[in-house]
């Protein structure tokens, strides 16, 4: 556990619950890096067999701490934003995911990456990249028209529309829909049901069904290559200033 990352163990399921209510929980140089210890931790520990990712306060995450993310512009390969979703990619075993409130940004990307999602009726989804004035990441522009359709992608990745908890079971990001009071219990019933599956068997089937980790990787990689170009433009860095000013 961390000051900004809660960790808690429930039999072969670890539950990692972003833990920076104050800020929605927007993701920081120390969350990010918290959370990769904690995912490969949770992969080389062969007694946890499924994991759960929620947030604290009624909120998923907000995305970047932009004022973080912009403090380190000039040297963005140290940011570990990168490597998080990396990460998260490429996870060997249930990824599963409880949302409530917020998921923006990589928040909203990163689902596209879990194997099962669960959502309380108050979620909102956006990826709003070309707002700021910057390309989708996290496989976004491979893995959202795949998952939603040429025409819900751009919607969502160009206009930068945001979508509710229904509008994400109807396109199949979201398995199914839970009270707040019951998001976390139906997340981690999922986990523990895919815990007591044949271990081998569940791992071959997870892979079969993801495809080709490799080409997600590679788009990742290609996608943070045209994000950093895009980050070195005067219209970005207005937008993304002019972002911070406004929440300020």
């Amino acid at each position: 556990m961390t000051e900004t990352l809660s960790i808690f163990r429930e039999d072969a399921v670890a539950r990692l619950v972003l833990n920076r209510p104050e800020k929605k929980n927007a993701l920081d140089r120390r969350l990010y890096q918290a959370l990769i210890a904690a995912l490969s931790t949770c992969e080389s520990d062969p007694d946890i067999r499924a994991v759960v990712i929620a947030g604290a306060g009624g909120v998923f995450t907000a995305g970047n701490d932009l004022a973080d993310f912009v403090a380190s512009i000039d040297d963005l390969a140290a940011f570990p934003a990168l490597r998080f979703i990396r990460a998260v990619a490429a996870f060997k075993k249930p990824l599963i995911a409880a949302v409530e409130g917020d998921a923006i940004g990589i928040g909203a990307t990163m689902l596209f990456h879990c194997d099962l999602v669960y959502a309380a009726p108050n979620a909102r989804f956006r990826m709003p990249f070309v707002d700021l004035g910057v390309v989708p990441e996290g496989a976004a522009s491979l893995l959202v028209p795949r998952r939603l359709g040429f025409a819900r992608a751009a919607q969502y990745l160009l206009l930068c529309e945001p979508f509710d908890a229904e509008d994400a079971w109807r396109m199949g990001l979201v398995n199914a829909i839970a009270p707040p009071d019951l998001l976390i219990h139906t997340a981690m019933d999922a986990a523990r049901r895919l815990a007591q599956k044949p271990r081998d068997a569940l791992a071959t089937a997870r892979a079969m069904i993801r495809g080709d980790a490799a080409d997600v990787l590679r788009c990742i990689d290609e996608e943070a290559e045209v994000f950093r170009q895009f980050l070195e433009t005067p219209q970005a860095r207005a937008r993304i200033e002019g972002f911070l000013a406004r929440k300020g």
